[in-house]
């Protein structure tokens, strides 16, 4: 497979300008002079022409889902259905405003309505609120939620325990919250049952799980988890990261989950990456219904509103009532695949899963035996013997038209690489990824140190790139003026 990145030599749109643009800017007569500018503004300067070939050249040198394959573990990223952003991209959709009357907005907010009944109905729970911007906002959302729980029942529990498996935002979302966090071990790549017992309490609010976990093994001991966390008075959370793993299958209310967080960026075929915005919808079993965020699509006869009405709700999470393009683009992606489709899609996903795997496992080690679900997991390690990290077949992937996958994470594998092939993926595109998979491993370490050569952007330092931010063109002439 010949693979090179287009290269452009594009200087950042401050420094270019249309030489025929016109820069003699009349002023209105009538203006008052003191709010006349002495000087141009410090903006580009670009006829549309020069600004569309700026941006298209960007757009040539950049990695996106629509180009090619991204196996990220945990990120998943997959190829979006485009009729998804026709219906997100409608005038009637993307023109309202959050402040128009309910009288105006009934078709939006039946969409939030209908949304909210189809999510619950897919995790198994009571109640959604639409209203997190993403993940782990939803997982900040639901520990607001436990903690309110527990405070009207007159309880001031202060831990969360989690597993060594759990995503990296999950103790951070439980922190903040205001909530000590307690990590538990595994046992051969599940929840070690004793260890969770040993850890629970009369002082635990909840326990966080990802079923399947980041390594891409199921949790079957779930409903005994449950048993234990439930025990001692404790809510027991699912992060829904991995929720197309499971999904048309069994559902997190199923295995004695009373929170779930969704991502809709992930799950439910939405644009993810590149900062956002992303959707983290909220459910939640009967008995916490009434802490969810304000306000909720309701129904009342045939009309729809926004409910406020709830006393006991931790309040807005969000500016108003949620990222109404992403919820839209799910709502989308759902109908158009209905049921069956969405059940299929996880089943694509765990097969096209496994399938990758038992090519990879014939030269990389996959620790822990056994099928995976979504994703699996391999080891890097050997290759260290010959100077190799895991980092370099990163890189090297790159040079064969691959994005890299996830590496380093989970840590409890040494040398990581976590891979994702995702239900949109051809048989075609995974046979092409394990060759170069392979083909990579096989290589020298010169030529693994020095990947990737086909990028547009070179092996960077990364320890000078987290050090020395550039995130704006101010902060840009101030590095160059160094």
């Amino acid at each position: 497979m010949s693979y090179r990145q287009a290269r452009h030599d594009v200087p950042l749109v401050y420094e270019e300008y249309s030489d025929d643009i016109n820069t003699n800017i009349k002023f209105n007569e009538y203006l008052p002079k003191d709010i006349i500018r002495q000087a141009p503004p410090n903006i580009p300067r670009l006829c549309e022409r020069d600004m569309v070939k700026h941006f298209t050249q960007l757009s040539q040198m950049n990695f996106g889902v629509d180009s090619g394959f991204y196996p990220l573990g945990s990120c998943t990223m997959k190829y979006n259905p485009k009729i998804n952003e026709e219906m997100a991209s409608l005038p009637d959709a993307c023109m309202l405003h959050p402040h128009q009357p309910d009288s105006q907005i009934q078709g939006t907010l039946q969409i939030m309505y209908e949304l909210q009944n189809m999510l619950a109905h897919i995790t198994g729970m009571h109640s959604m609120s639409l209203q997190p911007a993403a993940g782990a906002h939803g997982e900040f959302t639901g520990m607001l939620v436990a903690r309110a729980f527990h405070e009207d029942n007159g309880q001031k529990r202060d831990q969360v325990v989690l597993p060594d498996t759990s995503h990296g935002t999950n103790p951070a979302s439980a922190a903040m919250a205001g909530y000590d966090i307690v990590t538990i071990p595994s046992k051969e790549g599940r929840v070690d049952l004793d260890a969770l017992a040993a850890a629970v309490s009369e002082r635990t609010a909840a326990f966080m799980l990802t079923n399947p976990n980041t390594l891409g093994i199921f949790e079957s001991d779930v409903t005994e988890i449950a048993k234990i966390v439930h025990g001692v008075g404790g809510l027991l959370y699912y992060d829904g990261a991995n929720m197309n793993a499971i999904m048309g299958k069994t559902s997190p209310g199923k295995m004695g989950f009373d929170i779930v967080h969704l991502n809709l960026h992930k799950t439910f075929s939405t644009p993810h990456g590149g900062g956002g915005p992303g959707a983290g919808p909220v459910g939640v079993v009967e008995k916490l219904a009434d802490f969810l965020p304000i306000p909720i699509a309701a129904k009342k006869g045939e009309q729809y509103h926004l409910d406020y009405d709830r006393p006991k709700s931790i309040g807005k999470v969000h500016g108003f009532h949620g990222n109404w393009g992403v919820l839209l683009r799910a709502y989308t992606y759902i109908l158009s695949e209905g049921g069956n489709g969405l059940t299929e899609a996880t089943e694509m996903a765990v097969l096209n899963s496994n399938y990758l795997r038992q090519k990879v496992e014939k030269y990389l080690e996959i620790p822990y035996p056994g099928l995976r679900k979504h994703e699996f997991v391999a080891s890097g390690s050997a290759l260290k013997k010959n100077g190799v990290k895991t980092l370099d077949v990163a890189k090297r992937l790159i040079d064969h038209g691959f994005h890299p996958p996830t590496v380093y994470f989970p840590h409890l594998v040494e040398e990581s690489i976590m891979i994702e092939p995702t239900e949109t993926e051809s048989k075609a595109t995974l046979d092409a990824f394990a060759a170069a998979l392979e083909k990579v491993v096989g290589e020298s370490p010169e030529v693994l140190h020095n990947a990737p050569t086909c990028a547009s952007v070179r092996r960077l330092n990364e320890t000078d790139a987290a050090k020395n931010l550039i995130l704006s063109y101010r902060d840009y002439l101030a590095f160059k003026a160094r």
